[in-house]
């Protein structure tokens, strides 16, 4: 696992924004209405991405992923460890989800769009469920209005037929 400091697209190394925050690539992930995922707890990985970068992309490990171990997070309590682990069963592996970025041409933005997405994918999984529908009985009125139209159609329908002989 490579662990050098990232770099911008002029190759500088250096952070720029929030503490916490999608620009904050060292530091502790902010996810909204949700824990702050301590920077120890993320684990990089870097690739040699294809697409766009020229000459470039056959050298440099632009594609990045990046995973974060749910059932192990000293950062989530019972009951949200619960709650994720239930909404990611499909994405988890051995209780780590693992997000994937490879869409910009520096490894710096890489690591932006990957913070940015697990951040979105866990305060998703943590919302709660919406109420459920109270099934309701559909008023008399609309019972009513929609025996009427039954009616109109069967009898335009009956006025379409050909005349019957006998």
């Amino acid at each position: 696992m490579t662990t050098t400091p990232p770099r911008d697209a002029a190759g500088e190394p250096g952070s720029t924004g929030d503490a916490g925050g999608p620009a904050d690539v060292d530091g502790p992930l902010r996810v909204p209405g949700g824990p702050l995922i301590p920077a120890h707890e993320l684990r990089w990985r870097f690739s040699r991405a294809s697409g766009p970068g020229g000459q470039g992309v056959n050298t440099t490990s632009s594609r990045v992923q990046l995973g974060w171990d749910v059932a192990a997070s000293a950062a989530l309590d019972e009951h949200r460890r619960g709650r994720l682990l239930a909404a990611l069963a499909g994405r988890l592996v051995d209780g780590v989800v693992v997000v994937t970025a490879s869409e910009h041409r520096s490894q710096r933005r890489n690591r932006e769009a990957a913070r940015a997405r697990l951040g979105r994918l866990v305060a998703q999984a943590l919302r709660p469920p919406p109420p459920r529908r109270r099934p309701t009985k559909p008023t008399r009125g609309a019972v009513e209005r929609r025996i009427a139209g039954k009616r109109q159609r069967s009898e335009t329908k009956r006025l379409r037929r050909p005349p019957a002989d006998g």
